[in-house]
């Protein structure tokens, strides 16, 4: 299927590993043009690097910026002050005992996982609305609707995340500009493994029987019963991001392998 990306610019934030990175190269196979960032220069290379060998279309540029900061965003803002799909994908999560949560906890989850996208979200779309054409995505996760136990802070800004899609999402009314959410489940990525390290040392127990329990046993309502590929996620942001998903707006879109199992 052609997703009639070709000359579109996309920012995918946090895009140099996992989900991010593999919305990258959907988007850019497709023929859009992205910008691939991450926090640090070489981080950046090494993604394009690794577009270049997978083959894509579109062109690939990088912006090595930290965009959990209001100083990072200013300088993705003056480097490209125009983009036609704005992913929010950047955030962070941590396995913590809710006691031991911080305010300063708090206050860095929600500068990262809600800050980041609403600075950027601020620009961007009275730019789009201006043009009649634009989408702005938030990858939120199945933890904004089932809070996990073990991390409630990042659960919570996730929460957070599908209200600003939402409100974002009622300014767009009568033109061709969307906001949506897409909610992953558990999928395996390099932040996931750090996370499986986290939670095996909160729980004291093995972490490689950690891994081939952590489905069945901490997300047990999952019907995919197993981890989820970034590409799986990749699929659906980049439909969502294209001009065929012209009827889609102000949702909140899950593939989260069935984890979730309330109705609406």
């Amino acid at each position: 299927m052609d997703l009639q990306l070709e000359g579109k610019r996309a920012l995918v934030t946090g895009s140099t590993a996992g989900i991010g990175f593999a919305i990258a190269k959907a988007l850019a196979k497709e023929g859009a043009s992205v910008v691939v960032n991450g926090r640090t220069a070489a981080r950046v290379e090494a993604a394009i690097a690794k577009l270049a060998q997978v083959g894509v279309r579109g062109e690939v540029e990088g912006l090595p910026a930290d965009l959990g900061t209001a100083s990072g965003a200013a300088e993705a803002l003056r480097r490209f002050p125009d983009v036609d799909i704005l992913v929010n994908n950047l955030a962070i999560f941590e396995p913590k005992p809710f006691e031991q949560i911080t305010d300063q906890d708090w206050l860095h989850f929600f500068e990262v996982n809600v800050l980041s996208g609403v600075r950027l979200s601020r620009h961007y779309l009275p730019r789009m609305i201006e043009r009649n054409w634009g989408r702005i995505i938030f990858i939120s996760s199945e933890s904004a609707i089932q809070i996990p136990a073990e991390m409630i802070q990042y659960g919570t800004t996730k929460t957070a995340q599908l209200a600003v899609s939402r409100g974002l999402a009622e300014l767009t009314a009568g033109t061709n500009v969307t906001v949506n959410a897409v909610l992953p489940g558990p999928t395996a990525s390099e932040g996931v493994d750090k996370f499986l390290d986290g939670v095996a040392a909160m729980k004291n127990t093995d972490r490689a029987q950690l891994e081939r329990n952590f489905v069945p046993t901490m997300r047990p309502t999952s019907l995919l019963r197993r981890f989820e590929t970034p590409d799986e996620i990749a699929a659906m942001v980049a439909f969502v991001c294209s001009p065929l998903a012209s009827g889609t707006n102000g949702a909140a879109l899950r593939v989260d392998g069935g984890v979730v199992r309330t109705i609406i």
